[in-house]
């Protein structure tokens, strides 16, 4: 496998340009957040908005919107049981990212099927948590477009039928080659102490974490900073990439000097961080 280095931050992160505006940095729909789970939702969006998205647009239980505003005024709301209002929306959208704090109920899964049926070929579709354990519970088939999943090992599981105990870079790079045959624009993000990437055009495994980031949110931070580096940057690929490095190199820095490094901690250093490793 390819190590996940520095160097893929000025390959990604470039300076803005003087004459952009907020629909240069793409749009991003953000969908998750049953009443149970608000926190995942919200912080799935801080991650994508403190990333650099243009718009974000947060489809939750009705019950979250107060605290989503709270927390990320930048971030719109809809209501996600409104169908008209998803079925309106969602087509303009240039990622999609669903699971964060869904939940794994009925309402939940109607909602999945729901977003896959207006998914797009054109759009990036991010599918994280609860989302993912539904798909693999029914064997719903993933839409026509480009997907990247995040799944953290027992998830992997879940979808692969690869055992936790039997997971090494060479039977995920085989289960994810299976992926392929059916989804050959998928990326999947198997998190875990040294998170692999899989790409249509490599392998590779992150060189950031620490055990401080053990902690509820940390994939449901990782999914929006996803979103936000793919919504802005070009290749889909590499944004991942520099995504993944970034979420846990913010991480190993404030581990310095915390015994615990909380998600938020990470979306809220994004911008300095960003800015410290962009190039013209």
């Amino acid at each position: 496998m390819k190590l996940i280095t520095s160097s893929i931050l000025p390959k990604v992160i470039r300076k803005r340009p003087t004459k952009s505006f907020k629909g240069t940095y793409g749009k991003v729909a953000l969908i998750g957040g049953n009443h149970n789970f608000g926190g995942a939702i919200i912080m799935s969006t801080l991650g994508t908005v403190y990333a650099g998205a243009g718009l974000t647009t947060t489809f939750t239980d009705a019950s979250n919107q107060s605290s989503l505003h709270a927390w990320v005024p930048e971030a719109m709301f809809a209501d996600y049981q409104d169908q008209a209002q998803l079925t309106q929306l969602l087509p303009t959208m240039d990622v999609i990212s669903l699971g964060s704090g869904l939940g794994t109920d009925e309402q939940a899964l109607n909602l999945i099927k729901l977003v896959f049926n207006l998914v797009t070929p054109e759009q990036v579709l991010l599918v994280d948590g609860s989302a993912l354990t539904l798909v693999a519970k029914y064997q719903l088939a993933l839409p026509t477009a480009t997907i990247i999943v995040t799944p953290h090992q027992m998830e992997w599981e879940r979808l692969t039928g690869v055992q936790l105990t039997n997971q090494n870079p060479a039977t995920n790079q085989r289960a994810y080659n299976q992926l392929l045959v059916d989804h050959p624009h998928l990326i999947a993000v198997v998190k875990s102490a040294q998170t692999e990437v899989f790409t249509p055009t490599g392998a590779f495994q992150n060189t950031t974490g620490t055990p401080a980031q053990a902690t509820g949110g940390m994939g449901d931070t990782l999914a929006g900073i996803i979103s936000g580096f793919v919504a802005q940057f070009q290749s889909v690929d590499d944004a991942v990439l520099a995504a993944v490095y970034t979420h846990s190199a913010i991480a190993d820095q404030l581990a310095q000097q915390q015994y615990v490094v909380l998600p938020h901690q990470i979306s809220e250093d994004l911008p300095h961080f960003m800015h410290e490793h962009q190039a013209d």
